[in-house]
């Protein structure tokens, strides 16, 4: 049996409640780790608590609102002072609406940076110097996006956004491998995750994904899991893809007939 090395490791995912921050938080726990999840949803997260504590491990449910940066700070010192220690930081919580750039305004802008690149920042601030202090490293997942490596018409802020993720995942592993803190990002698409379509419906048509499916948020929290763990314990300042080759395919997509033909062609 793989032996992850997160037995007795305590881990915080923000935006935990649901899609792949609940993929992540219970693949944490089935690789051995406690967890607690910072999120607005408080409905959603004690559900995940709850199914947490079924598998055996700890689980705390932090209220947090990632537009609060002290708020964020607050779930980090949290989960250090419950469980001990901090060992796994999951920067998961992010969101956005499609909206052209013109139609937007300061406001619209300053929102999704609070919420996708501050929450990040002063999440991991604080996370680090309990990794540190604690002398036993720790990694830090953040949930990037496939807009991170390419164009996003409609979301511009946004796609701005997961890109600094991912440049600042890269820094963030030089910073902090001194003290063995491994930082890593995941780029994710095509993740069949609550809202992508509505509930009793299938998945949206997966013509353009090499794979011919979706990925259900569970399958994105097991890569997680993965870079979170001694599975991974030489890998850092990496972005890896979680999109069933489309980031590969860079334009290319199989036709209805079969075989490949380049998008637009």
């Amino acid at each position: 049996m793989l032996d992850f090395g997160l037995n007795g490791r305590a881990a915080l995912v923000t935006g935990g409640a649901g899609g792949i921050g609940e993929g992540s938080a219970i693949a944490l726990a089935k690789a051995g780790a406690d967890v607690a999840i910072g999120d607005i949803d408080a409905a959603n997260a004690e559900r995940v608590v709850g199914e947490i504590r079924a598998l055996g491990r700890k689980a705390l449910f932090i209220p947090m609102n990632a537009l609060e940066s002290e708020q964020v700070r607050a779930a980090v010192a949290t989960t250090a002072q419950h469980f001990g220690r901090l060992d796994v930081l999951v920067n998961n919580v992010g969101g956005v609406r499609p909206r052209p750039f013109l139609d937007q305004n300061e406001g619209n802008w300053k929102r999704v940076i609070d919420m996708n690149l501050i929450s990040m920042l002063a999440a991991t601030q604080d996370a680090v110097k309990h990794m540190i202090a604690g002398g036993q490293g720790g990694a830090i997942v953040n949930v990037a996006s496939s807009e991170a490596l390419r164009a996003a018409p409609n979301y511009s802020v946004y796609a701005a956004c997961k890109a600094g993720m991912s440049e600042f995942t890269k820094t963030m592993a030089l910073e902090l491998g001194e003290h063995n803190i491994r930082v890593n990002c995941i780029a994710p698409d095509a993740i069949d995750t609550p809202g992508v379509h509505p509930p009793g419906s299938p998945p949206p048509n997966a013509q353009h994904v090499p794979l011919m499916r979706w990925a259900s948020y569970h399958e994105c929290g097991n890569v997680v899991a993965f870079l979170s763990s001694q599975l991974a314990s030489f890998v850092t300042g990496a972005t890896l893809s979680v999109d069933g080759g489309i980031a590969a395919a860079g334009g290319w997509v199989r036709g209805k007939q079969g075989g490949w033909g380049f998008l637009g062609s």
